[in-house]
């Protein structure tokens, strides 16, 4: 259940270059992808029911360890993310969600693992849902590419707050007159297999489903959710450029959202520049564009509804990503001992 169309109460291998590929192999490339996510979701989910229980960053390829913790560690960099979109835009209330994440790899003996953590905070009218999270993953070689399995451990705490509530009759028992607190712990789990140019991942969130407690005669029901994402780099006959379709599934089994992005990267030493389009059939259309600025790759988008609140009450978001170089391991080559020390 995803809140991007309207206000809910609920809140090795150097890739093939273009020129190697023939138009009908890069058709297919393409059409596998985004073929595959749309059997799923059209043979699993016939309608939409347009409620929703999770934020959906438009940029999701951006933003891959906040839907799946098998992405944890996959650069050998410490990597700090951020993202910020805004709810209906023009609307009193709609309010926004703010995500934050960081995570390292590290090596034991002959074994590669990734370490995070991240934080959401997701407002929207009188409901605030808060997730804390610490992440772990496991990278193993396989088949010429490499297979990541991850878990993540939650602590969840929903909100409502009835001070806010406009009501008509001030005494309706169906609505709470207080600010009213809940939490629970819950674990998540997901996996992902990138090969030369290819990236796939799943995770499912919430895996217990539990059922947080507000107050003694409140309770609010956190559905599971399934995610699944599949993307392929295309590089052109200029080494800079790589045009990148991909697709994402997001269903909690009741409602389902589709994305289709098309994005475009030039990237030459540190200089990077992307843009690209996003389509979710029946909710709504995006433009994004980023860049790299000062060791800071920053990308903004708008998200404009197709149906619902309508073209203008749309999302604005915001993602940023900073790495800073880390060595964990002994330098032989610089080893020193004291000479008061033996």
């Amino acid at each position: 259940m995803f809140h991007t169309n309207h206000i809910s109460l609920l809140t090795g291998e150097m890739p093939p270059c273009f020129d190697c590929l023939s138009f009908q192999t890069i058709r297919r490339a393409v059409c596998r992808i985004v073929w595959a996510v749309l059997v799923l979701s059209g043979g699993w989910f016939p309608f939409s029911a347009y409620a929703q229980q999770d934020v959906a960053f438009m940029q999701y390829h951006q933003v891959e360890t906040q839907w799946n913790p098998a992405a944890v560690g996959r650069s050998p960099q410490l990597t700090v993310n951020a993202a910020l979109q805004t709810h209906a835009a023009g609307f009193e209330n709609a309010g926004s969600t703010m995500w934050a994440g960081a995570d390292m790899a590290f090596a034991m003996g002959t074994t590669r693992h990734g370490v995070g953590a991240m934080f959401l905070n997701d407002a929207i009218g009188l409901f605030s849902h808060k997730r804390f999270a610490l992440q772990y993953a496991y990278h193993q070689k396989l088949y010429g590419g490499t297979l990541s399995v991850g878990l993540q451990a939650d602590m969840l705490q929903e909100e409502i707050d009835g001070t806010k509530a406009d009501l008509a009759d001030g005494n309706d028992p169906a609505f709470p007159s207080a600010k009213l607190t809940g939490s629970a712990f819950d674990l998540s789990a997901g996996a992902g297999y990138t090969r030369r140019s290819l990236h796939l991942g799943i995770s499912m969130l919430r895996l217990t489903a539990p059922t947080v407690l507000l107050g003694e005669s409140n309770d609010l029901e956190v559905k599971s959710l399934l995610n699944f994402s599949g993307g392929y780099n295309i590089k052109l006959n200029h080494p800079f450029y790589t045009i990148t379709p991909s697709a994402m599934l997001r269903t909690d089994f009741t409602d389902y959202r589709l994305d289709l992005t098309l994005r475009g990267q030039y990237e030459f030493e540190k200089r990077k520049l992307s843009a690209g389009l996003n389509y979710a059939p029946g909710r709504s259309v995006g433009l994004f564009v980023g860049g790299t600025f000062r060791g800071i790759d920053l990308s903004y988008g708008y998200e404009a509804n197709t149906a619902g609140l309508g073209l203008s009450a749309g999302q604005h978001e915001i993602t940023l990503t900073y790495r800073l170089n880390l060595d964990l391991g002994k330098k032989g080559r610089n080893l020193h001992k004291s000479v008061r020390w033996l």
